[in-house]
């Protein structure tokens, strides 16, 4: 549902398709970064709501109503133009702002310690999987039914997605009805958590003046700028600068993406053995990781431009080396939220990836601003270099100030257990 209209928009704007729309490409950049404008807002509320009333309803509010929208946006589109797009857009960004806190939130009441360094990355690695299952299918989806079908057809699997999840999902263990008490025992066991877990209110001060908390901040910035940059743009650029047809685009727009989605899982398991053995601190493990990720996506996008466009192949690999290495976010800073602090995991997911999607309306933005002609290769190689410069910079911040350390202010300003609060209801 966020990333279909980076495909959908070259359907959309095909001349001689059935329905087509005479967008430039400042415009196409504006209804690409619309969905940004509402996914800012509820971030931190959303981390918030998630760790008072648990994760599985928002997440389940999040994307029923993204399934909902995102079926009627060819209407949207057709009577109301790019304008009412854009409203539509925001609507999504606005409710799937509860999701990642959400899911950070469900991830640090569900995982244990030991297993954090491979079932973190295994549940994210889910967005790059629908990320290029979309990508591969949209052209063909758009070829045979039009382009409509391709938000018809994820709509249709939110909703499925959404009743499934209401009856299977749970906030946390202690809640769930299909797990055995051993199973529960053991997951609150290793997380240092009863029956009746003490919540804890949210140390705002100590998290926002926090120096491994601004890392996590800068180097979340940065990921998402080289991210959807080349999520927003690489359809384009593989048409318009490649010659790369709509179907043919779809499939290989997507091989990034599995290349990121398949590359999560040696990184975890290797994480995770070079944890196990100790032969380097998790927070040099983290980074180590991170660096990878990072550095190595600049490093491909740099040789990118050195690539002629008349050399499809070559091209194609370095952009599939440059979001498939990227896989080292997924054991790198994005676990350190819960190193820091499990108790307020969501809510500091909340906080960075606000701010760090505040960058993400910009950049696609930035890369209109400064590509005036769409098949000029030197104006698009100014993106990656660009792109490359700020994943040097803000991972450079995050080895240098990040830590996965348990902060000493995780715990602050205790609230009563439910029980302890109960009773003292009860005298009053």
């Amino acid at each position: 549902m966020r990333v279909n209209m980076s495909m959908a928009i070259v359907s959309m704007t095909e001349p001689g398709a059935a329905t087509t729309y005479n967008w430039t490409m400042q415009i196409q950049s504006v209804i690409l970064s619309s969905f940004f404008w509402g996914y800012v807002v509820l971030q931190v509320p959303g981390g918030q709501l998630a760790n008072r009333v648990g994760g599985k309803m928002l997440l389940a509010a999040a994307l029923g109503v993204n399934s909902l929208v995102v079926l009627i946006i060819p209407v949207c589109a057709q009577y109301g133009g790019w304008k009412l797009l854009c409203v539509c857009r925001a609507v999504q960004g606005l409710t799937q702002g509860l999701v990642f806190p959400s899911v950070h939130e469900i991830l640090s009441k569900w995982v244990p310690v030991e297993e954090q360094s491979r079932l973190g990355p295994f549940t994210y690695a889910g967005t790059h999987l629908g990320t290029a299952l979309q990508l591969a299918t949209a052209g063909y989806v758009a070829d045979i039914w039009g382009w409509p079908m391709i938000f018809q057809s994820v709509g249709v699997l939110g909703i499925l997605w959404t009743l499934l999840y209401l009856y299977l999902g749970s906030s946390s263990p202690q809640s769930s009805t299909y797990i055995s008490a051993e199973e529960r025992n053991y997951i609150q066991s290793s997380l240092g958590c009863n029956e009746k877990c003490e919540k804890h209110r949210t140390p705002w001060k100590s998290i926002l003046t926090s120096k491994p908390f601004i890392a996590l901040v800068v180097v979340h910035c940065g990921q998402n700028w080289g991210f959807w940059t080349l999520l927003a743009e690489m359809p384009s650029y593989m048409k318009l600068v490649l010659g790369i047809d709509i179907k043919s685009n779809g499939i290989l727009s997507a091989l990034p993406y599995l290349m990121l989605f398949t590359l999560s899982f040696p990184f975890s398991i290797v994480t995770e053995y070079i944890l196990k053995r100790q032969w380097l601190s998790l927070s040099t493990c983290r980074k180590l990781s991170n660096s990878i990720g990072m550095y190595g996506a600049a490093a491909a996008l740099v040789a990118l431009c050195c690539v002629p466009p008349s050399n499809t192949s070559a091209a194609v690999a370095l952009l599939v080396a440059a979001v498939g290495v990227n896989a080292g976010h997924m054991t790198g800073f994005l676990l350190v939220h819960i190193d820091m602090a499990p108790e307020h995991a969501g809510t500091m997911m909340g906080i960075t990836n606000c701010v760090s999607n505040i960058v993400s309306i910009i950049a696609p933005l930035v890369a209109g601003a400064i590509i005036s002609d769409e098949t000029d290769p030197a104006q698009w190689h100014k993106v990656f270099y660009l792109a490359s410069a700020v994943y040097v910079a803000t991972n450079s911040v995050f080895v240098v100030l990040g830590s996965s350390l348990r902060q000493h202010w995780e715990a602050e300003q205790t609230i009563f257990s439910d029980e302890v609060t109960e009773k003292a209801v009860k005298l009053i």
